[in-house]
């Protein structure tokens, strides 16, 4: 057999492998692709061509017309792994396609290929214009990006040990953006350690994280792992947008899929990852139309993809700094941190609440070393078979609870007031004390906390309300669930109104709005608007802010009606 047969069979072998091979690799008919011929235009490409490139922005969908297409993973360590080969009639993209983003693996022509290429914009309007068509597309699309994720396929190479805080920190990062990505311990795997030896890292450089150029990068920061993949985004030229949407969370995403998909034009800027502190929640069973419950991180990547599908431009992580509302030119003004100021004609707050950190001396000490503030696989990982602590009494922290549940070998729940049922829906009640391994401690705070030389926390110290009783174990994982801030501080200086506790003021209730006609999430600043968790009297569940998004698109569409009639 020939080298081309030879990797045929060697891409169907491993096709086999992959999740619902049938749906995440479709062979379209001659109808369906006159379909979409006139989406695309004819590309020819010689044996041995790249239609593609790892780490470079890709051209868009590929449908295959002649020929045959193999696709290669080639990562920053020179490794060449075969993934699957393609032929007439199947189609070569992912979710990257979408935006343009940076391919995650190569294609390559095995004698002469012909093909259709539908370029993004192109790609997301035969989404849209051909329903059942779009849907085979996209599930396709969704499930090779799972099957890359999940096979550790593409993506950047973090090298260190499992366990170090740099380690849970970036794959924290690229696990909740949804990006490919693998981890080699040096101790385990000779290439990795090879790479140890070649650049002499100190404690404090886990990890070394390789980009598919080659290039090493010493326990990056998230934006600096962005730029070296290509996922982080910025202003366009001098666009100027619809609307620009602050926040990447549920409300944020709802306000992008809805505002998008009625032909607005859509930025949504968020400093860390889509999803908010929705897409940290383990399990969310009381969300409308999900029975059997789904991770957060599932509901938020499907709206995320949404987003997408419809045309927002979706800039993560990026750093909004300030919000210029003179208008001097008609447009507002979003300062963003490293990059040219985003411009648009309307403004949706969506930036949620940060994560509030309880007065404990040394926290900062131990935070991203055994202090986490969300619950995911990544931390599970820590703490199997350990004994762990858990503050908060909320919903969140009833969900981290119960999933901690099944694999810590007990879990502490340390609740500062004297019961659950005021702050906690009752089926998380209910769960929580069915479950054997998890403790509740009512009346009781954490007083200290202890950690050894590497600065690693090793015990916790609490003590009872009621007495003056006092406790300690040893403990090496705390998770803290106390309630959040409003995330405003951008808005300083911008004529916002804010409320005592810093959430956004709208409609009626602000006073700045007193004898004028206001929608209920406008805010004092006209075209500027306020949704979820950060505005002021909103309920703070994932439900209402997913309501307030895409109630707030009707107040746009009056807004920007109402500024491009021409004054009488």
């Amino acid at each position: 057999m020939g080298q081309d047969g030879q990797q045929r069979t060697n891409g169907d072998a491993l096709m086999s492998r992959f999740t619902r091979p049938e749906q995440t690799f479709p062979t379209l008919t001659p109808a369906e692709i006159e379909r979409i011929r006139h989406f695309g235009e004819v590309r020819s490409y010689k044996d041995g061509e790249f239609l593609f490139e790892t780490g470079k922005p890709g051209p868009g969908m590929f449908v295959v017309l002649k020929g045959h297409v193999a696709i290669t993973q080639r990562d920053g360590l020179g490794h060449v792994t075969p993934v699957i080969d393609q032929g007439p009639g199947q189609f070569l993209a992912e979710l990257s396609q979408l935006s343009g983003q940076p391919a995650l693996v190569d294609g390559r022509a095995e004698g002469d290929v012909e093909t259709l290429l539908l370029p993004p914009d192109r790609l997301r309007a035969l989404l849209v214009a051909e329903a059942e068509l779009g849907e085979r597309i996209m599930r396709a699309l969704i499930l090779r990006r799972v099957n890359l994720i999940q096979g550790g396929i593409g993506g950047p190479v973090l090298i260190g040990p499992s366990h170090s805080a740099g380690v849970v920190r970036l794959q924290g990062f690229l696990t909740r953006n949804g990006q490919p990505h693998h981890l080699l311990d040096p101790e385990r795997d000779r290439d990795a350690a090879e790479v140890i030896t070649r650049y002499s890292p100190k404690p404090e450089d886990w990890p070394l994280v390789v980009a598919a150029d080659g290039a090493v990068l010493r326990n990056p920061s998230e934006s600096e792992l962005a730029r070296a993949i290509g996922m982080i985004g910025g202003a366009k030229d001098d666009r100027i947008y619809d609307v620009a949407v602050v926040g990447c969370g549920p409300a944020g995403l709802a306000t992008a899929v809805y505002a998008a998909s009625e032909g607005l034009s859509v930025a949504v800027l968020d400093i860390r990852a889509f999803g908010g502190q929705a897409g940290a929640s383990a399990r969310i069973e009381n969300y409308l139309g999900f029975p059997t419950g789904i991770s957060g991180q599932a509901l938020t990547a499907r709206a995320f993809t949404q987003a997408q599908k419809f045309g927002a431009d979706i800039m993560i992580p990026v750093t909004v700094k300030s919000l210029d509302c003179t208008r001097t030119d008609g447009a507002f003004s979003v300062a963003l941190d490293g990059s040219n100021p985003l411009r648009s004609r309307a403004v949706v707050v969506a930036s949620g609440a940060r994560y509030r950190r309880p007065e404990i001396a040394n926290l900062d000490k131990f935070e991203g070393r055994g202090v986490w503030y969300w619950a995911s696989p990544i931390e599970a990982r820590l703490c199997a078979g350990e004994e762990v602590a858990l503050v908060g009494a909320g919903n969140s922290a009833g969900q981290a609870a119960v999933f901690l549940s099944g694999h810590a070998r007990r879990v502490l729940m340390i609740i500062r007031g004297g019961g659950l049922g005021a702050s906690m829906s009752r089926y998380l009640i209910e769960r929580i004390e069915a479950t054997p391994n998890i403790e509740l401690m009512f009346n009781t705070e954490i007083t200290a906390l202890e950690g050894d030389e590497a600065a690693l926390l090793r015990r916790i110290r609490w003590k009872s309300r009621l007495s003056d009783d006092e406790d300690a174990a040893d403990i090496r994982n705390l998770f803290l669930f106390v309630g959040a801030d409003p995330a405003t501080a951008w808005l300083d200086g911008c004529g916002v109104t804010l409320d005592r506790g810093g959430f956004v003021v709208t409609g009626a209730q602000s006073e700045q709005n007193q004898g004028r006609l206001v929608a209920p999430l406008e805010t004092s600043v006209p075209g500027v608007y306020a949704v979820g968790d950060v505005r002021s009297g909103s309920v703070k569940r994932v439900g209402g802010a997913i309501g307030e998004g895409a109630q707030v698109v009707a107040s746009l569409h009056g807004y920007l009606g109402d500024a491009a009639k021409p004054a009488l």
